[in-house]
């Protein structure tokens, strides 16, 4: 990891942190210096603690989002929420994807795919988002689901991994 890129999830932990830390009433939705961290946020948008974001600079989101608490986003690659989309608690998306191959590992080799979730998109607890999906507006992802495969628009999954119901 570059010393840059290791100064900007030093500064993502400290957003997180005070997010977590501050009494709610003062923090509003979203901690304001967690906000200015992501590439956009949309009006309505509500992130319950704790929350965590490896980057932020990555993560975009829509309008009347609302992020359960204990929600994880790895944002090595964009990541875009579209507009009232809900997660709910202990919510994982995952953009890196770290080689599989033992000795490229050890090099430090990975990659990174963006995540899209659409519009209207309702994701259950604690379901896990692998990278490079794309969930479809309207779709529904079951609680523990663990999603490995783009989501059409509408569909309703759940399973490790993720299929249709």
């Amino acid at each position: 990891m570059t010393a840059e890129l290791a100064r900007l999830r030093d500064v993502a932990r400290q957003a997180c942190w005070r997010h977590a830390t501050m009494d709610p009433a003062e923090r509003g939705a979203c901690a304001p210096d967690l906000a200015a961290l992501f590439a956009s946020i949309g009006e309505g948008v509500f992130l319950e603690a704790p929350f965590h974001v490896a980057y932020g600079r990555n993560l975009s989101l829509g309008e009347d989002v609302y992020i359960n608490t204990g929600c994880v986003i790895l944002d090595t690659a964009p990541v875009r929420i579209g507009s009232r989309t809900m997660l709910g608690p202990s919510v994982h998306i995952y953009c890196a994807d770290h080689a599989h191959a033992a000795e490229e590992r050890r090099r430090g080799l990975e990659r990174a795919l963006p995540v899209t979730i659409g519009e209207d998109v309702w994701i259950g607890g604690g379901a896990i988002l692998l990278p490079g999906v794309i969930i479809g507006d309207g779709a529904l992802v079951g609680a523990g689901a663990v999603v490995t495969r783009d989501v059409a628009p509408g569909a309703r999954v759940a399973g490790s991994p993720a299929r249709p119901l």
